[in-house]
């Protein structure tokens, strides 16, 4: 299994899949064409079905532009010819290994493509490459235990926690703890940036930003109500600023990047944690998210919105129960209950827009990991259904969504506003 910084990467929106998983794969194609100067992308299956929506071409484009721009030396243009792509949109073709696949080769004077190498684009910001591994692909196991199950067996032998299972694994010259404090960082700044902008968000659905109102309307109320009102906010700012295309973190993809941000800052507010408690848990969360990506997906085009905020939802109520004192069993159920209560949810963005439902789900969802964080600390931690069960289950409910409900925008909510 691997570092829980794959979990948490830091970039711009608005999809995990769409823009950062593209964006990565063509910096690595041009590390070993660097005399590139025409690019030729052909998008396939859900990875062109919705990537204009996603900004999938812009993030090509950028992506190639901003390729070695200056010399260092000469402090001169190194590709004269850069931004020349090429892109070609096949939503019906799927290529074997995954739905978010693309090629990307090179063109030379007659216009012939050549070196073509094959991407997968497999979720939280990850790529597959078939020609060329990425760097330190190989070895980026590090974690033997692979399961949660056995991760809280070990905390219950050891009489430790499950933070303090990635300090001894991944050790303290990993730089684990200073990616989890940037991560922090960039968290709350999404979140305050968000509660701040108004205005309507790109595309042509024309929604208008919320995050605002919901966090004025907020103080006019009642403790119970001011505290869903402020994660509803919370978590509709972070989500509106992937929406624009703003830095966030995967947490664990673009989609549901409001969920876990929204939790935390809310409980820093209201009981004070310190940013170490706050990163403690951020360690928990993310060895949550690492068990799901390492066994399972994350990727709405493979399994559907079950991967990505069901799967936030299961880190956040696991960080909310671990900052509220909870015990490692207490711990596992709150991480349960957040992934068991959206099995089979779809991933069905209208317009392939990451904005209805994506924006207003990651506000439920916040909301759904207070509560399952809390009803976890009432119980003594025992249950039936283990978060390894429910994880190998939304693997097989997500093979058997029909495609049009992955990620594709040809059924469910897309098709409400044609």
């Amino acid at each position: 299994m691997k570092s829980i910084k794959d979990v948490y990467k830091i970039g711009k929106g608005p999809s995990s899949s769409h823009t950062m998983g593209p964006f990565k794969a063509v910096r690595h194609y041009l590390e070993s064409h660097e005399d590139t100067y025409h690019l030729h992308v052909t998008l396939y299956g859900s990875l062109a079905a919705t990537g204009k929506g996603h900004l999938t071409d812009t993030a090509i484009q950028e992506a190639f532009e901003t390729w070695c721009l200056t010399d260092k030396e000469t402090l001169e243009c190194k590709n004269r010819r850069c931004g020349n792509v090429t892109i070609d949109w096949k939503p019906k073709e799927f290529l074997q290994v995954h739905p978010n696949g693309m090629k990307i080769g090179s063109v030379n004077a007659d216009g012939d493509i050549y070196d073509r190498w094959t991407y997968y684009s497999i979720g939280g910001g990850d790529i597959i490459c078939m020609e060329s591994p990425l760097e330190g692909e190989a070895n980026d196991d590090i974690y033997e235990k692979t399961t949660l199950t056995e991760i809280l067996n070990w905390c219950n032998a050891t009489g430790k926690n499950f933070w303090e299972y990635v300090d001894e694994t991944e050790g303290r010259n990993s730089g684990v703890w200073e990616h989890l404090e940037l991560v922090w960082k960039v968290m709350q700044e999404a979140v305050e940036r968000g509660i701040e902008a108004e205005g309507a968000l790109p595309g042509h659905l024309h929604i208008r930003r919320k995050a605002m109102s919901y966090h004025v309307r907020a103080f006019g109320q009642g403790d119970t109500f001011k505290t869903r009102g402020l994660v509803f906010a919370f978590a509709l700012a972070v989500s509106e600023e992937n929406a624009c295309g703003g830095t966030i973190v995967t947490a664990p993809t673009c989609g549901s990047c409001g969920i876990m941000p929204s939790v935390l800052y809310h409980m820093k507010k209201r009981y004070n944690f310190s940013d170490s408690r706050i990163i403690k848990a951020l360690a928990t969360a993310g060895l949550i998210g690492s068990v799901v990506k390492h066994n399972a997906s994350v990727s709405g085009a493979e399994v559907g919105c079950q991967g990505e905020v069901g799967v936030a939802c299961a880190m956040a109520a696991a960080a909310v129960a671990q900052l509220m004192g909870g015990s490692p069993a207490q711990i596992e159920y709150a991480a349960e209950m957040g992934l068991e209560h959206h099995l089979g949810l779809t991933c069905d963005p209208i317009g392939g827009l990451v904005q209805i439902p994506c924006i207003e789900r990651n506000a439920y969802a916040a909301a759904r990991a207070m509560d399952a964080g809390i009803y976890a600390l009432y119980t003594d931690g025992l249950h039936r259904v283990s978060f390894d069960q429910v994880v190998r289950v939304m693997k097989e409910t997500g093979k058997d969504l029909p495609p049009i409900y992955r990620e594709t925008s040809e059924g469910g909510l897309a098709k409400a506003l044609e």
